[in-house]
């Protein structure tokens, strides 16, 4: 099982269980010693109650706030469990340990900006600690932070050909900020330790990004072969799949990856736009807002938002939501044309043509620029 894995399964630990603080000389309560004791045998619901029963007696006890917490997460119940860890963190908040459960509460959410909060706090108070900066790492994957994941794991050089957890993130890091070269030379590293899907993904999205659909669809078909578990395996085939305008196949693909991995942005986004393409927009808005959950203010999402509202003739939503966009992104062409388009239909000339002229000044430096120019 591969670092990747352990790091995705895990359950938050009770606090007692941490190497990061001390345990109490004596813990003559009965009550707490049982909770404990029902946990550690499974007993998770019954331990549940044995901690909220003696917070009733004891509400600023730290360790048995955080066992709660731990406790509450084991079984999927995040909001309690985050409410449990930060009451805790609020007696002791510079406790590594619990601040890591926080971190897994929010993630486990998809609430990575959260995770990453708690994870930086945590990574400060312990820097060398292996497990705390994979995980940080990984957060900073799923918000599209491939400068900071970069930084954390880099250089390439020193990621061990086993280490297939951080060579994985690392890689997709690299491939994501236009970084071939680093990440083809850190394949290869891994690929000498023997073939894993891991390593295909990465050559496929390699491949996918010098545009050879042929061959990064077969080594993406063979990542899902030998791991079909693993996380992005099938979101990166449908990707393939999509790029060689098989849509059917793609689509099932993206479906496939978000039940197991219901909480990947890219996913979200390129299954969306593919409802769309289809006019399936109700559905693709589904998805659209999913992702905008995930990566909060994303301006690619907001404008597919806003580009599906101008479709089925909501202008107002559109106009609305596309003055937002370019103010936050002014330089965006395409959401200045789209824009434009809204004002006409609202006969709202005079901004209309604004647009329109701020388009034509935009499209005149992208051709100087050699960028392709959008037309009206």
């Amino acid at each position: 099982m591969s670092l990747w894995y352990l790091l995705l399964a895990l359950y938050a630990l009770p606090a007692t269980l941490f190497a990061f603080q001390s345990h109490p000389a004596e813990w003559p309560e009965n009550l707490l010693r049982e909770a404990l004791t029902q946990y550690q045998k499974g007993d998770v619901e019954v331990a549940i109650e044995d901690y909220k029963a003696y917070l009733e007696v004891r509400p600023d006890a730290f360790e048995a706030r955080s066992n709660l917490g731990a406790a509450l997460a084991r079984v999927g119940r995040f909001e309690e469990a985050i409410a449990a860890y930060r009451r805790a963190i609020s007696v002791q908040a510079d406790n590594p340990g619990v601040i890591m459960n926080l971190g897994l509460a929010y993630y486990k959410m998809g609430r990575f900006t959260e995770a990453v909060e708690q994870w930086s706090t945590a990574h400060t108070l312990l820097p060398a600690n292996r497990q705390i900066t994979m995980l940080l790492a990984d957060a900073e994957v799923h918000l599209g932070e491939n400068a900071k994941v970069i930084a954390l794991l880099g250089p390439a050089a020193q990621i061990e050909a086993q280490d297939l957890g951080a060579a994985y993130l690392l890689g997709t890091a690299l491939i994501a900020d236009h970084q071939p070269a680093e990440a083809q030379g850190l394949v290869e590293h891994i690929m000498k330790n023997g073939d894993s899907a891991e390593a295909r993904i990465l050559l496929g999205t390699l491949e996918l990004q010098r545009g050879d659909f042929m061959a990064a669809v077969a080594d993406l078909q063979r990542a899902t072969e030998l791991d079909p578990k693993l996380p992005n395996v099938f979101s990166a085939y449908g990707s393939a799949l999509l790029s060689r305008g098989e849509s059917d196949r793609a689509e099932a693909a993206f479906r496939r990856e978000l039940e197991s991995n219901p909480n990947d942005f890219l996913t979200h986004l390129d299954l969306g736009f593919l409802l769309k393409q289809t006019q399936q927009y109700e559905d693709a808005l589904t998805h659209f807002r999913r992702a905008l959950e995930l990566r909060p203010g994303d301006i690619a999402v907001r404008y597919q938002i806003a580009s599906i509202h101008l479709l089925t003739g909501d202008l107002k939503a559109a106009a609305t939501e596309l003055e937002s966009v370019t103010h936050d992104s002014p330089q965006f062409i395409a959401a200045h044309v789209s824009l434009t388009t809204a004002y006409y239909r609202l006969k709202r000339k005079d901004e209309g043509d604004r647009e329109r002229a701020l388009v034509q000044k935009l499209n005149g430096e992208a051709h100087q620029s050699d960028a392709e120019p959008l037309r009206l």
